[in-house]
Protein backbone atom coordinates (compact mmCIF):
# COMPACT_ATOMS: atom_id res chain seq x y z
CA UNK A 1 0.00 0.00 0.00
CA UNK A 2 1.14 3.38 -0.80
CA UNK A 3 1.91 5.22 2.76
CA UNK A 4 0.37 8.70 3.66
CA UNK A 5 -2.86 8.54 1.20
CA UNK A 6 -5.09 6.88 3.27
CA UNK A 7 -7.18 9.40 5.76
CA UNK A 8 -6.38 8.52 9.77
CA UNK A 9 -9.02 6.19 10.81
CA UNK A 10 -9.24 6.86 14.77
CA UNK A 11 -11.79 6.65 17.66
CA UNK A 12 -14.48 9.25 17.59
CA UNK A 13 -18.07 9.71 19.40
CA UNK A 14 -21.37 10.51 17.33
CA UNK A 15 -23.39 12.00 18.76
CA UNK A 16 -26.90 12.65 18.83
CA UNK A 17 -28.54 15.54 19.13
CA UNK A 18 -31.83 14.67 19.32
CA UNK A 19 -31.67 12.21 22.29
CA UNK A 20 -28.53 13.25 23.50
CA UNK A 21 -27.39 9.16 22.93
CA UNK A 22 -23.59 9.00 22.88
CA UNK A 23 -21.48 5.91 21.88
CA UNK A 24 -17.58 5.19 20.47
CA UNK A 25 -17.09 3.89 17.64
CA UNK A 26 -13.87 4.06 14.47
CA UNK A 27 -14.36 6.45 11.73
CA UNK A 28 -11.78 8.34 9.42
CA UNK A 29 -14.18 11.54 9.59
CA UNK A 30 -12.88 14.54 11.77
CA UNK A 31 -14.38 17.59 13.79
CA UNK A 32 -12.96 20.45 15.80
CA UNK A 33 -15.32 19.36 18.56
CA UNK A 34 -13.54 17.36 21.60
CA UNK A 35 -15.68 15.38 24.28
CA UNK A 36 -14.74 13.23 27.42
CA UNK A 37 -16.01 10.78 27.84
CA UNK A 38 -16.51 7.80 31.09
CA UNK A 39 -13.54 6.23 30.41
CA UNK A 40 -11.61 10.14 31.16
CA UNK A 41 -10.37 9.61 27.57
CA UNK A 42 -11.24 12.78 24.93
CA UNK A 43 -12.60 12.12 21.90
CA UNK A 44 -13.30 14.04 18.96
CA UNK A 45 -17.71 13.89 18.68
CA UNK A 46 -19.75 14.02 15.43
CA UNK A 47 -23.07 15.14 15.95
CA UNK A 48 -25.86 13.18 13.91
CA UNK A 49 -29.53 13.89 14.04
CA UNK A 50 -30.56 10.68 13.63
CA UNK A 51 -29.50 7.49 15.47
CA UNK A 52 -30.47 3.95 16.44
CA UNK A 53 -31.85 6.14 19.73
CA UNK A 54 -34.14 8.69 17.98
CA UNK A 55 -35.34 6.61 14.32
CA UNK A 56 -38.79 5.77 14.54
CA UNK A 57 -38.27 2.13 12.84
CA UNK A 58 -35.45 1.65 15.80
CA UNK A 59 -37.99 3.18 18.81
CA UNK A 60 -41.02 1.55 17.14
CA UNK A 61 -42.36 5.15 17.69
CA UNK A 62 -44.14 5.98 14.01
CA UNK A 63 -44.16 9.70 13.46
CA UNK A 64 -47.34 10.49 10.88
CA UNK A 65 -46.73 13.31 8.95
CA UNK A 66 -49.81 15.15 7.62
CA UNK A 67 -48.50 15.32 3.58
CA UNK A 68 -52.03 15.86 2.25
CA UNK A 69 -52.32 19.26 4.32
CA UNK A 70 -48.66 20.13 3.03
CA UNK A 71 -49.87 19.71 -0.37
CA UNK A 72 -52.68 21.62 0.21
CA UNK A 73 -50.50 24.18 1.77
CA UNK A 74 -48.31 24.15 -1.51
CA UNK A 75 -51.14 24.36 -3.97
CA UNK A 76 -52.80 26.99 -1.89
CA UNK A 77 -49.43 29.39 -2.07
CA UNK A 78 -48.53 28.60 -5.57
CA UNK A 79 -52.05 28.51 -7.74
CA UNK A 80 -52.07 30.44 -10.33
CA UNK A 81 -54.59 33.33 -10.57
CA UNK A 82 -56.99 33.66 -13.62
Amino acid sequence: MKKDIHPEYREVVFQDTTSDFKFITRSTMTSNETITMEDGKTYPVIKVEVSSQSHPFYTGKNVLLDTAGRVEKFMNRYKKSK
